[in-house]
């Protein structure tokens, strides 16, 4: 009988049970309800925390999927920061680039 060091000693990985999966799958459905009701309630589609929210909903649906879907939660370090790191990158890049053309949105006047 293998016990939980002899798994690792071999290179096996202990993954998530199908209880986890259902779990993040009622999350996942969760959040996709509420990003859903977001775009029909006009006060919130209006209001300034819109875009914010639904940007934050989305990177929380993403990181559970990558997390447990893809198994990186399970997966090597180096495979981690072989996601990580250029996610990282690009995410900065993509911030950065809509904080510059806001700013420049702002100077031209095309901002309602």
């Amino acid at each position: 009988m293998a016990t939980h060091s002899d798994a690792h000693a071999h290179g096996e990985h202990e993954h998530a049970t199908v209880a986890t999966y259902g779990k993040i799958a009622l999350v996942l459905t969760i959040i996709t309800i509420c990003e859903v009701s977001a775009y029909y309630i006009p006060a919130w589609e209006t209001s300034s925390i819109y875009v914010p929210s639904m940007l934050s909903m989305s990177a929380l649906k993403f990181f559970l999927v990558v997390a447990y879907y893809m198994h990186l939660k399970y997966d090597h370090k180096l495979f981690k920061a072989l996601f990580s790191g250029p996610l990282a990158v690009a995410s900065l890049t993509l911030i950065g680039l809509l904080f510059l053309f806001s700013k420049l949105v702002i100077r031209l006047g095309l901002l309602t």
